[in-house]
């Protein structure tokens, strides 16, 4: 299928379930009709192939939808603050505050940036999960890049898939890091809390590379560049590494670490999560061809939590 209007995404599969299902939890935004009608028309195809509604697919595979009409979207357009980096006719690049979901989900039907970006933005409803190319954690800040076309959203995509897309994050971990050091261990579904990922000889490939950017009070401020974008990479392979980033507590971060620096515990924000920010972003314009790179302000909490543990040394 080739076309302007055709949608091409990796489906990644956790467990097997039929196809309609698997549609619906990755377009929460489309109701379910909308989705059995796309199957029922054949405008679906797993793999190059047709298939019914109540196919059970069992693994991870590449998906391609015709959408021949703008979809009934079940989104709530909110009036929400958005901080947009860049803004041309093919993408937008905002930058995402922490404490803020990306997509909708049970639980999380209002507040997130598919909300924000439905309000502002009225005709991403022509794009599949509004555009937007890659995910990040509630309470990871950053960077984002969102397609304004399906054209776009495959080129753009495309590039996530192949590895393509340069991603640089920073963060304040625990315990001085004193050297750079390439972490590759695999990444699964942890084997007794499901809400969690772990550090698996069965997981997915998973390749981080850390760099020390300065040394603080018995922590460091980091720079992580990610080759693969598993859930939750940086959060696991840093727990793993002995040095959770500080207010990450699924992740083993404690603030007894500052135990014997009392006055350093009150700049730390117990609402703000963990402190990981997807500082840069890179990847190829799908006009031009030419690398574009974009840049995200830390938030408040972060500078402020950086300023004070750097007062604290000099």
């Amino acid at each position: 299928m080739e076309g302007n209007n055709v949608y091409n995404f990796t489906l990644e599969i956790d467990k097997e379930d039929r196809l309609d299902k698997h549609l619906k939890n990755h377009f929460p935004e489309y109701s379910r009709a909308t989705i059995q009608k796309w199957i029922k028309n054949n405008n679906v195809k797993i793999d190059g192939k047709t298939c019914a509604q109540k196919d059970i697919i069992k693994s991870s595979c590449n998906v391609s939808i015709v959408i021949t009409s703008t979809p009934e979207v079940n989104l709530i357009a909110e009036d929400i603050d958005l901080d947009a980096i860049h803004e041309c006719s093919e993408y937008i690049v905002v930058n995402k505050p922490s404490g803020m979901v990306t997509h909708i989900a049970p639980g999380h039907l209002a507040g997130t940036m598919q909300n924000a970006l439905y309000y502002r933005y009225p005709d991403l409803a022509n794009v599949p999960r509004t555009g937007i190319i890659h995910r990040l954690d509630k309470d990871t800040s950053g960077v984002l890049v969102v397609a304004r076309n399906l054209i776009a959203h495959n080129y753009l995509s495309a590039q996530l898939q192949e590895h393509k897309f340069e991603k640089t994050y920073h963060a304040i971990i625990s315990r001085v890091l004193d050297k750079s050091i390439t972490i590759e261990e695999n990444i699964g579904r942890h084997p007794i809390n499901r809400k969690k990922m772990a550090v698996t000889s069965n997981g997915k490939h998973a390749k981080s590379i850390v760099k020390p950017i300065t040394n603080l009070v018995n922590s460091s401020h980091v720079e992580i560049k990610i080759i693969t974008g598993r859930t939750h990479q940086i959060r696991v392979h840093m727990s793993y590494l002995n040095h959770p980033i500080i207010g990450d507590k699924l992740y083993g971060y404690r603030k007894n670490i500052f135990n014997k620096y009392p006055d350093l515990i009150k700049h730390i924000d117990p609402t703000f999560g963990q402190y990981l920010h997807a500082y840069s972003l890179s990847f190829r314009d799908n006009v031009s061809g030419r690398m574009k790179s974009f840049n995200a302000d830390y938030p408040a909490q972060y500078n402020s939590l950086l300023e004070n543990m750097n007062e604290y040394l000099s």
